[in-house]
């Protein structure tokens, strides 16, 4: 198996976090993740990654 099958592996999706926003906040968020050709899952993933990489580097 190449490194990527497997990093992809062990990044398998397997929760969910639901929160609740209004809904033109929510509406303009996804509306400018497709003028950017991400999608809004993504980009909260990624926020999620990059705010605990940054606390964590914080605490020791």
């Amino acid at each position: 198996m190449t490194d990527k099958k497997t990093k992809k592996k062990n990044t398998k999706k397997d929760s969910q976090l639901i929160i609740r926003i209004n809904g033109q906040e929510r509406d303009d968020f996804v509306a400018l993740c497709d003028d950017l050709d991400t999608s809004a899952a993504r980009e909260i993933r990624r926020f999620i990654r990059d705010f605990t990489k940054q606390h964590r580097s914080n605490d020791n």
